[in-house]
C-alpha cells in the first residue's frame, strides 16, 4: 500500500498529475481505498512542511531516477507526525515498500531517516512555504487580496473539509432527512445553517451507499457554499435557464429541484464525457434537461437564438476556494495560470452576456477567492456593459451574513461555517441601456 501510495504521490508532485486521476489509476481492492486515499491526501496536504523536514533530514538529494523514494519517505513521515499508525509499523511498512518498488538499496536509508526522525525533536520550519504548506506566490497573493483573512484562509485550506448533503426539496425537508440520517448504522449528525434552506453539515463524512434515499434522489452531496447559487439565480422565476459550465451537474440538479415544472434548463458543457456524468446525476434525481456539448464561449456553434430568462455561469477557475478538498490544486496551479483564466472568464461573461433577455439576470460564479478572477473582473465586465447592473436580490436573502461585500459581488472565505470559498455576482440586464 506505501508503494502505491508513493507512486500516486509522485504522479502528483513530480508528474503533475491531478490526484483524483492518480488515484483513480492505481490498482488497489475497494477495501484499500480509504487507506490510500488518507495517505496521498495528507501527505500532499502537507507537502511543503514534509519536503522541508526530509530536506533536514538527508544528506543529499535522492537521484532524479530514484524521485518515488522522495515521495515514500514523505509518506512515512506523514504517517509519523500525523496518523495514530503506530511508529515501528510505520517505519517497518515504508522500508518494505522500497523493495516493492524495486529499489531496495533504499531500505538502510529510509529506516534510518525515519527512526532518526522518531528520536529528533521537530524543528519549527524556517520558511513561509513549510510553515503554511503553500507554494510562495499563492501566500504573496492571498496576502495582497485579503490583508485581514490571508492567514485564515491559509488555516482553513489546510484542514480537512466536511460532507455536505443538499436535500431535494421536491421530496423532502433538511429537518425530515437529519431524522432519517441519525436512524442509520452509520449515523451522522447533521447541523443545519441558517440561510442554506436545503443543506445539512455532517460532523463525519459517511458513504454515499450509506445515506438514506441516495440512489433515489433524495439527497446529493454538495458543499453549503455552492449550494448559494441556485435559489439566488432562481428568486422571482424564470421561464428559461442556462447552466453553462454544468458538469458535474450539481447546481445543474439544484436548479431543476427549485425550477418547479414550467422552466426548461439546458445544461451546457465543454466536455463531453463529464456531461455523462450530469445525465447520469439528472436521472437520479429524476429530473429533465436539455444537455449540450458546447463552448460557453462560442455561443453562436449551439444557441438557438431564444434569450435566456436565468444564467449561470459557473466559470473555469483557479479553484483557491476549495484547496481543503483538492489540496493538489496548490502543487499543479501556477501563478501564471491566474491571468490565462482571468482572460477565459472575460470571454465566456462577454459571449453569454448577449444571450440574456433584457430584465433577466446572471450569476457569475467561481469557486477562487483570487481578486483578478472575481470582483476585478466582473467591475471590468459591468464598466464596458452600462446595461450590466448589479442585482438587488441578495440583501433580501439571509445568506448574507455568511458573505463578505466586495466592491461588486460577495464572497465565502473557506472555513465560513463549514463551507468552501466561493465568488457570486449578479448581473441584471436593464432594459433600455445600451
Amino acid at each position: 500500500m506505501r508503494a502505491t501510495a508513493a507512486t500516486v504521490v509522485d504522479r502528483v508532485a513530480g508528474d503533475g498529475r491531478s490526484l483524483d486521476v492518480a488515484l483513480a489509476e492505481a490498482k488497489v481492492l475497494d477495501t484499500e481505498l480509504p487507506l490510500l486515499r488518507m495517505l496521498c491526501y495528507g501527505t500532499i496536504r502537507h507537502h511543503w512542511r514534509l519536503r522541508w523536514q526530509l530536506g533536514s533530514l538527508l544528506d543529499r538529494p535522492i537521484k532524479s531516477r530514484d524521485r518515488v523514494i522522495e515521495a515514500l519517505l514523505a509518506i512515512g513521515l506523514f504517517q509519523l507526525t500525523d496518523t495514530r499508525v503506530p511508529d515501528h509499523a510505520s517505519v517497518s511498512m515504508t522500508v518494505e515498500a522500497a523493495r516493492v518498488l524495486r529499489r531496495p538499496q533504499y531500505a538502510g536509508l529510509i529506516n534510518a531517516v525515519l527512526r532518526n526522525f522518531r528520536r529528533k525533536t521537530p524543528e519549527t520550519a524556517s520558511n513561509e512555504e513549510a510553515e503554511l504548506n503553500h507554494p510562495q506566490w499563492l501566500i504573496d497573493v492571498f496576502r495582497k487580496d485579503w490583508p485581514n483573512d490571508w492567514r485564515s484562509i491559509v488555516d482553513a485550506n489546510n484542514e480537512r473539509a466536511p460532507m455536505w448533503l443538499r436535500v431535494n426539496s421536491k421530496r423532502t425537508s433538511a429537518a425530515h432527512y437529519a431524522e432519517l440520517l441519525a436512524l442509520t448504522e452509520s449515523a451522522s449528525e447533521a447541523t443545519t445553517v441558517p440561510g442554506l434552506e436545503h443543506a445539512l453539515r455532517l460532523d463525519r463524512a459517511v458513504d454515499v451507499d450509506m445515506l438514506p434515499g441516495f440512489l433515489d434522489g433524495l439527497v446529493s452531496v454538495q458543499d453549503g457554499a455552492a449550494q448559494i447559487a441556485a435559489p439566488w439565480l432562481l428568486a422571482g422565476g424564470g421561464a428559461r435557464i442556462l447552466d453553462a459550465c454544468a458538469a458535474p451537474g450539481g447546481k445543474t440538479g439544484h436548479l431543476l429541484e427549485l425550477a418547479g415544472e414550467g422552466p426548461v434548463l439546458t445544461a451546457l458543457d465543454l466536455d463531453k464525457d463529464r456531461l455523462a456524468g450530469v445525465r447520469d446525476n439528472l436521472k437520479r434525481l429524476r429530473l429533465d434537461a436539455t444537455v449540450v456539448v458546447g463552448d460557453a464561449s462560442n455561443p453562436q456553434a449551439w444557441w438557438d437564438g431564444n434569450a435566456f430568462d436565468r444564467i449561470l455561469l459557473d466559470a473555469p477557475c483557479s479553484a483557491t476556494g476549495v484547496i481543503r478538498r483538492h489540496p493538489d490544486i496548490r502543487l499543479l496551479r501556477r501563478e501564471s495560470d491566474i491571468a490565462e483564466l482571468a482572460a477565459r472568464q472575460m470571454q465566456m461573461l462577454a459571449a453569454l452576456w448577449p444571450l440574456l433577455a433584457q430584465g433577466g439576470r446572471l450569476l457569475y460564479v467561481t469557486c477562487s477567492v483570487l481578486q483578478q478572477e472575481n470582483d476585478s473582473l466582473v467591475e471590468e465586465f459591468a464598466g464596458k456593459h452600462p446595461d450590466a447592473v448589479e442585482s438587488s436580490v441578495l440583501p433580501d436573502y439571509n445568506i448574507r451574513d455568511l458573505m463578505r461585500r466586495k466592491a461588486l459581488g460577495f464572497q465565502v472565505l473557506p472555513g465560513t461555517a463549514g463551507m468552501d470559498g466561493f465568488y457570486f455576482a449578479c448581473l441584471e440586464k436593464a432594459p433600455g441601456q445600451h
